[in-house]
């Protein structure tokens, strides 16, 4: 049988009697690491033992340490019949090595026993008087990238080991969590003489001197420590809610739909102009639209946030096999040609047609025209050189000059935008966005204008008292002045 004991924290008095007698009376003892206090109690005892310290420097990585543990506990078994796999603190608390054991013995049938020890997180408690019916995350300072911090519970970070652990730790805290938060050090729990625990701010975690590896800290629930996701939702649910705002209140999917848009493109502006601040700001109105559309699903009990989260999530992993599954991918091309069919599959399109028929129609104009353009490409109804692309352009110019002065505001209106479909189609084959071409012609507009009304009011006139032929000039004068090359309005 493999047993597997808890050192406890590291004072000797915790060890229990059941531990004790199963490190004399067993033969064959290995432990996990030399370094815990309780050891100078199994040497006066005269309990043989040997250890897998060896292993921490044969390794890159803690996991590949565990594994080899793991796997060696095993072999031992095999060489020696019943032995002990000692650790610090309690077997099922923080020790990978003992989860991996207990999965070889599960599948290949061997029998172990798990004797239970105080843990390091029963003396913490105790040291801080915390009661744990409160709530309390437990968290390896290894593994923290991969966790999620909440500031509606405490969180105990383990194996703090050194000022390096400790650093990379608090960068990922402070991702979370204010640097002034204050926080507890903890060294040496539940040792006499050796215990440490003070009160720190955040910031000087990683300016401890008493940092070794028996360092753990303790973040208490704070729920003002600064805002996250939760808080957003919970602020959403009071504006609609009974006494929340009345005109939140209000608010339908159909009355707020196009405030997402606006948002949206606010936010787009803000990134041309590259302007942080801006840019947190704007997405920020983004995601408030998205959780107000959300609150109202839940209030009318179709969906919330979670099933918004769940949809894009499986989403984005099925239309990505070659991150999350076997496919193979050369280039970013490959990448969109897997997502459209992916798409194609998902929405049951059979034809171009299904597909240029599903391009939302609310979109810009010139986008939506880009996007039919490309479904069109698939099949190669193309043009083979953009000549062929900017003779169409003359083609619809020509039949719009032709009915431009008639009364058919309908075939005018039909001519326009087949004049305005084929210049997007020039746009797209020279690998141009039109949004953006007819964007920066707007702007340029703007300052050739600002121009014109500043050199009027120059000399002493307005730009409506002056005749089109004197403001044609003033626009020549302003394309002269290189106007075109500046940036922003």
């Amino acid at each position: 049988m493999i047993r597997i004991v808890g050192l406890g924290p590291g004072n000797y008095e915790a060890l229990t009697i059941g531990t004790i007698e199963a490190l004399k009376n067993c033969p064959y003892t290995i432990l996990r690491t030399e370094k815990h206090p309780t050891v100078e109690y199994l040497k006066k005892e005269g309990i043989v033992y040997s250890t897998y310290d060896y292993a921490y420097e044969k390794f890159d990585s803690f996991d590949e340490v565990y594994e080899f543990i793991a796997n060696d506990v095993i072999n031992k078994w095999i060489e020696h019949g019943d032995i002990i796999y000692a650790v610090p603190g309690h077997p099922l608390v923080a020790e990978k090595s003992v989860s991996l054991i207990i999965d070889h013995c599960k599948n290949n049938g061997i029998n172990y026993e798990v004797i239970p020890a105080v843990s390091f997180i029963d003396v913490i408690m105790e040291s801080l008087e915390i009661d744990p019916i409160e709530g309390f995350k437990i968290i390896d300072a290894f593994d923290i990238k991969n966790q999620v911090m909440d500031k509606r519970t405490g969180v105990v970070i383990s194996q703090v080991y050194d000022k390096f652990i400790a650093s990379e730790v608090k960068l990922n805290l402070l991702s979370y969590y204010r640097d002034d938060t204050e926080i507890y050090f903890i060294r040496a729990a539940g040792i006499k003489d050796m215990e440490v625990v003070k009160k720190i701010s955040l910031y000087e975690l990683d300016r401890q001197e008493e940092i070794d590896h028996l360092t753990s800290i303790y973040i208490p629930k704070d729920e003002n420590n600064g805002k996250d996701f939760q808080d957003l939702i919970n602020i959403m649910d009071t504006l609609i809610g009974e006494n929340g705002c009345p005109w939140d209140r209000e608010q339908t999917h159909e009355s707020i739909k196009r405030a997402l848009i606006e948002e949206s493109y606010e936010a787009v502006e803000a990134i041309d102009q590259k302007d942080d601040d801006k840019i947190v700001e704007e997405l920020g109105d983004v995601l408030f639209q998205v959780v107000f559309h959300a609150a109202l699903g839940k209030e009318e009990g179709y969906y919330n946030i979670n099933d918004i989260i769940i949809a894009i999530c499986d989403k984005m992993i099925l239309r990505h096999p070659h991150v999350f599954g076997t496919k193979k991918v050369e280039n970013s091309d490959e990448v969109l040609v897997n997502w459209d069919e992916i798409k194609k599959e998902e929405n049951g399109y059979e034809t171009i047609t299904d597909e240029m028929k599903h391009i939302a129609r609310i979109l810009p104009a010139l986008i939506r025209a880009e996007k039919i353009q490309n479904k069109a490409k698939k099949v190669n109804f193309d043009w083979d050189k953009v000549e062929g692309a900017l003779d169409k352009v003359k083609e619809e110019y020509i039949e719009l000059k032709e009915v431009y002065k008639g009364k058919n505001r309908a075939r005018i209106l039909e001519e326009m935008g087949d004049l305005l479909f084929s210049i997007v189609n020039v746009a797209r084959f020279m690998n141009l966005d039109s949004e953006e071409a007819l964007n920066a012609a707007s702007d340029k507009f703007i300052r050739r204008f600002d121009y014109m009304e500043k050199a009027a009011l120059k000399s002493g006139v307005e730009l409506k008292d002056m005749t089109l032929e004197q403001m044609n000039s003033l626009w020549e004068e302003s394309k002269i002045k290189k106007l075109d090359f500046k940036e922003g309005i």
